[in-house]
């Protein structure tokens, strides 16, 4: 493919406003007139819909620990057409696993340098001055061999403030794109899993609009065009997941969000028709739908609604009588016999499945998974070897049924949650990123 030039926005840590960053860029260079493809490093959801809606252009993952070297080709293809390309790091740059994946740790930094894309990196100097550029001389440092464009300086307490840490920076030699003064306004919404969902957000646009106005008048945007870089990547060939049949029933509302964009494009790609319907709406999957797809989301948010959506529970248990059905995380949960809410309260849910949920229960569970099939799964035989990622609250009060695979995160130590089957319908509470690719 043609090069295309990119920049990474990363930070030491998560928590620093490397978001807010993001947005604001995303939409500035947008409303510059530039094509601008936003890419997420790493295993997330809810930031690729955000970005979606800064810049107007669909948000693609880029895994190095569950994605081989095909399907990252494949993805930063979607680049083509592109004027400048803005990646978003997750947690600090270097932070990864300790067991390599299918082609790396998982690490932000991992990313800028498959893709050639210069770190821009957001340091919180709060509580410091000159010291932050220890900080940020150190993340320079650690790996010579990623590129490096420079730092914005967020949560600045005054002109002061900023003139000691920019010091600090000059001593070390590295480049300032920006200074940010603190700004309690600029927080985004947040829930259990990190950020509400941008379809939630009350006023997404006129909120990502004031983050552009802020940047405009705070950073160097000009440095960081011209700081943006790129490799020439080959062409792809293949890579993106196959469909797991035609026409797929796809819940898509509040509840069941939870979709990577690269699954959905290598299903259109490959000719299958993406059927959506919402539950919370009480509809049902289209009755000529040869497979339905639940997406995780926040049915522990909605449990109520759920339980009282008869049509759609009622399309379910027809459609499973003769055809498939897969749920992920919030879906695999909806299938279940039964979840308990943050309140105690107990809500009946499809019955396709044994599983019963407690969100009353709290426990956090999160990381990689890798997982070998026991029994078919739409789209994957008996012994395929699947990557994915698990991330919820829930915790499973009761799971009767057969498992669905052996699963195990990224160290390779087994962990309790197999998903299970039944009949035609199937569950698990990782997320599907791909399977693996046989080298």
């Amino acid at each position: 493919m043609t090069e295309i030039p990119g920049i990474l926005i990363s930070a030491p840590s998560s928590g620093t406003g490397k978001t807010t960053v993001m947005l604001g860029l995303l939409r500035a260079l947008a409303d510059d007139g530039l094509q601008v493809q936003p890419f997420k490093s790493g295993p997330d959801y809810i930031d690729p819909a955000f970005h979606q809606a800064a810049s107007g252009r669909a948000s693609f993952n880029l895994d190095s620990w569950a994605m081989g070297q095909q399907l990252l080709t494949s993805i930063s293809a979607e680049a083509a057409g592109a004027d400048i390309c803005v990646g978003e790091g997750s947690m600090g740059l270097y932070d990864g696993v300790a067991t390599r994946g299918q082609s790396g740790f998982g690490s932000s930094a991992e990313t800028a340098q498959h893709m050639g894309w210069p770190v821009v990196l957001v340091v919180d100097v709060s509580g410091q001055a000159q010291s932050a550029a220890a900080t940020a001389l150190g993340f320079q440092a650690y790996n010579p061999d990623v590129p490096f464009a420079g730092v914005i300086l967020n949560r600045c307490a005054s002109p002061r403030h900023e003139r000691l840490a920019r010091l600090g920076m000059e001593q070390a030699g590295l480049t300032v794109l920006g200074v940010l003064p603190r700004r309690g306004d600029l927080t985004l919404p947040e829930r259990h899993l990190g950020l509400i969902q941008a379809v939630e957000h009350p006023d997404l646009d006129a909120a990502i609009a004031g983050y552009a106005t802020f940047l405009r008048a705070h950073v160097d945007i000009a440095a960081i065009r011209a700081a943006a870089r790129g490799v020439a990547l080959p062409v792809a060939q293949g890579g993106l997941p196959k469909p797991p049949a035609q026409r797929i029933a796809l819940a898509r509302d509040a509840a069941f969000s939870f979709t990577y964009p690269h699954v959905l494009k290598g299903w259109r790609t490959a000719g299958a028709e993406i059927l959506p319907f919402s539950p919370l709406n009480d509809e049902a999957p289209d009755p000529e739908a040869d497979l339905v797809w639940l997406p995780g989301g926040y049915p522990e948010l909605h449990g109520g609604t759920l339980a009282a959506a008869r049509r759609f529970q009622e399309g379910l248990r027809t459609h499973a009588e003769t055809r498939p059905i897969h749920g992920e995380c919030g879906g695999y949960m909806a299938l279940g016999e039964a979840l308990i809410d943050k309140e105690g309260q107990r809500h009946l849910m499809a019955g396709l499945l044994g599983l019963v949920t407690s969100y009353e229960k709290r426990k956090f569970h999160l990381g990689y998974r890798r997982a070998v099939l026991e029994a078919p799964l739409p789209g994957h035989t008996a012994g395929a070897a699947l990557r994915g990622h698990e991330f919820h609250y829930s915790t499973i009060l009761d799971q009767p049924d057969a498992p669905l695979a052996q699963v195990a995160d990224a160290d390779g130590n087994a962990v309790p949650e197999t998903g299970s089957h039944r009949g035609n319908v199937s569950g698990t509470f990782f997320h599907l990123i791909t399977a693996e690719e046989v080298t």
